[in-house]
């Protein structure tokens, strides 16, 4: 048994890992820690499990495998590096940190430590993604010449995201490092090559401290062109994947989820639009943690992704900060 201690109930997936920590047969939650005492204690009381003002005195706990962490971004340094510090294996909700600079020293904790890191990247696991991903290794779209992936809800105008989200000390950003992590990811693994430079543009809509409506463009060495867009302020906005190739197309979500393709390089698929079967999820990225820490493996293409994700994030704030283009391989690790 994986047992558990829960960092912060900040962010709004934390209930989720607890739902998923508490379903998984080789897991528990045993303790909770959050900068929010009241929140936390709350928390630890509805679980029936200790509640800890000190965040070093849950972690010097023995009996203590891993942490799943659900603090403000402006903390996942300091918690990550004393969770590894601490000897335990480390669940994340994205982004790892804000910054390059920043993820380079929780990785390198990580390593030091030998403790297992997995981030949660979901979309990675979902059965239309396994299957562009299949479809692209056919080479079946030809040379991959433009990405898009849309992602947005009306969080911020139907009021239903709590108002920490929009805090930009602790969020470090709005909609694009929220919720846009999820095209950011995607978008980047469709391309199948690295983003020399981003551009980004951001909006505010409701007036809040950070980004409520926003689009990133992530150009490529080849001239592909990635288009990341994300909102907190739309309604009926459909989750939407084009990948765009010289010899055909695949599209999901616009708007029903149906995988449609059509291409030059197959007879089948040539005169007209054809679904393709989406295949069920693979298991989950918290299932894929526990089975790193019980099987002593590495969550090595994960670990990756959230890293160019991080990169791919502070870039687009930097290009919205100073209104120009930022080449990616300027940002200091």
């Amino acid at each position: 048994m994986i047992r558990i201690g829960k960092i912060s109930y900040w962010h709004v997936h934390a209930w989720d890992y607890t739902k998923q920590a508490e379903a998984h047969p080789g897991a528990e939650i045993v303790a909770v820690w959050d900068e929010n005492p009241e929140r936390g204690q709350e928390a630890a009381d509805k679980q029936g499990v200790t509640f800890y003002a000190s965040l070093d005195e849950m972690l010097s706990r023995d009996d203590i495998d891993g942490v799943i962490v659900d603090a403000p971004t402006n903390m996942h340094r300091e918690v990550m590096i004393k969770a590894a510090e601490a000897g335990k294996h480390i669940f994340t909700e994205k982004v790892i940190a804000a910054t390059l600079s920043e993820v380079n020293d929780i990785i390198a904790a990580v390593e030091k430590n030998n403790v297992k890191l997995t981030v949660s990247l979901p979309r990675l696991n979902d059965g239309y993604t396994l299957a562009i991903r299949e479809l692209l290794d056919q080479e079946l779209l030809g040379k991959v010449t433009y990405v898009r992936v849309r992602l947005s809800h009306n969080g911020a105008t139907a009021n239903w995201l709590p108002a920490h989200f929009y805090k930009k000390e602790e969020t470090l950003g709005g909609a694009l490092i929220d919720l846009g992590c999820h095209p950011m990811y995607l978008t980047r693994l469709f391309l199948r090559e690295e983003p020399v430079d981003v551009s980004a543009q951001f909006g505010y809509i409701t007036g809040k401290e950070v980004e409520d409506n926003a689009v990133a463009t992530l150009s490529t060495k080849s001239g592909a062109v990635g288009v990341v867009e994300a909102g907190f302020v739309n309604n009926f906005s459909p989750f939407t994947v084009e990948v765009h190739g010289t010899e055909g197309t695949i599209l999901f979500g616009t708007p029903d989820s149906k995988l449609l393709l059509r291409t030059t390089r197959n007879e089948e698929y040539k005169d007209a639009w054809v679904e393709i079967p989406v295949p069920a999820n693979r298991e989950s990225a918290f299932e894929q943690w526990i089975s790193h820490i019980e099987q002593g493996t590495t969550a090595d293409e994960n670990i990756a992704m959230a890293i160019e994700l991080t990169k791919l994030m502070e870039a687009a704030n930097l290009s919205n900060a100073e209104r120009r283009a930022v080449k990616v391989n300027e940002l200091q690790g």
